[in-house]
């Protein structure tokens, strides 16, 4: 009897340490999610950069680096275009960074630009940005002239309609992409074989439901794809906050959604179906399922990864709510 007694104080104190965790965890990710809104809208008030563009960058350069979460600002300036090429003591003074014809610039107001000073690092990105003008299109022209890469600015001004849309950084909600109120069933099938259109890997999970089953949303994003494709049949492409890129396949039917239409977590998409592995219109050499894909954009290239612990967690949250 003491034992249990033992057990069950000794199992209470745990969840309730854990529980504490949770609650200061999330209470220091707010904190942060207030010191960048903070930086963000300071810089716009004194550049007239628009804070969600300064925040799709940082956003944008956060999810292409390892262990990243924790930093205000996760801008990296490459200190050749920082400091100048040819300043190789790498002098931070205002008058020494201009002789060598660098980027960097003073935010703060300490006569020193410090790419380790979050006001500094905006100021620049913001100043830069302003080197083409003050439109978006020109704001485009700079991130291209920056990046050399499409995929990266189209992300970059995407996240930034984003922000704007929903005027704030904590755009963390998630949803399960198949609507729980009805019979589904799934595993984990991501690294399958398949053998449609030659020997390919399974880059998904797929989700086995009825036709007609909704299909959701499962992040805040920008549709970046809806069509046919031989593989896929009918389906929807998102790119979310993070770099992450969600692939809806085998559709049924679409909604009324468009390519460049913003969407949050819970918005339909579509519904349920066996299209595909054909012509345009192609459907039902298989059970009616929805294929979800996840890849991930670093920076230089982009890579398919299992969706399945995520889809799990997901679940989890849904079913708990």
């Amino acid at each position: 009897m003491r034992k249990r007694i033992f057990t069950i104080v000794v199992l209470t104190a745990v969840a309730l340490l854990m529980n504490i965790d949770t609650v200061n965890a999330q209470s220091a990710q707010e904190e942060l999610y207030e010191k960048r809104f903070s930086l963000y809208r300071k810089t716009e008030a004194v550049t007239q950069v628009p804070w969600y563009m300064l925040a799709a960058i940082d956003q944008y350069e956060r999810n292409t680096q390892k262990d990243s979460d924790g930093n205000i600002v996760s801008i990296a300036v490459p200190d050749e275009l920082w400091y100048g090429a040819g300043n190789l003591m790498k002098l931070n003074e205002n008058e020494a960074i201009s002789l060598f014809q660098g980027k960097g610039k003073d935010g703060n107001g300490d006569g020193k630009a410090n790419p380790g000073c979050p006001e500094d690092v905006l100021f620049t990105v913001a100043n830069m940005l302003l080197e083409e003008g003050h439109s978006e299109e020109d704001f485009k022209i700079a991130l291209w002239k920056y990046y050399r890469r499409d995929l990266s600015v189209q992300t970059i001004s995407n996240t930034a309609r984003v922000f704007k849309k929903f005027q704030r950084l904590d755009l963390n909600d998630r949803a399960f992409p198949v609507s729980t109120k009805y019979n589904y069933s799934y595993r984990s099938t991501w690294g399958d074989k398949r053998g449609f259109g030659g020997r390919r890997i399974h880059e998904g999970t797929d989700i086995f439901a009825g036709y007609g089953v909704p299909v959701i949303s499962s992040t805040y994003g920008v549709v970046e794809l809806k069509g046919w494709n031989r593989f896929g049949g009918w389906r929807v492409g998102i790119r979310d906050i993070h770099n992450i890129y969600h692939y809806y396949a085998h559709l049924q039917s679409f909604t009324d959604i468009k390519i460049g239409q913003i969407v949050k977590p819970g918005d339909i998409l579509g519904t349920v179906g066996s299209t595909g592995y054909g012509p345009p219109g192609t459907s039902g050499k298989f059970p009616p399922h929805l294929h979800y894909g996840m890849y991930k954009d670093n920076g230089t290239r982009e890579w398919s990864f299992d969706p399945y612990p995520f889809l799990r967690k997901w679940e989890r949250m849904e079913k708990s709510n």
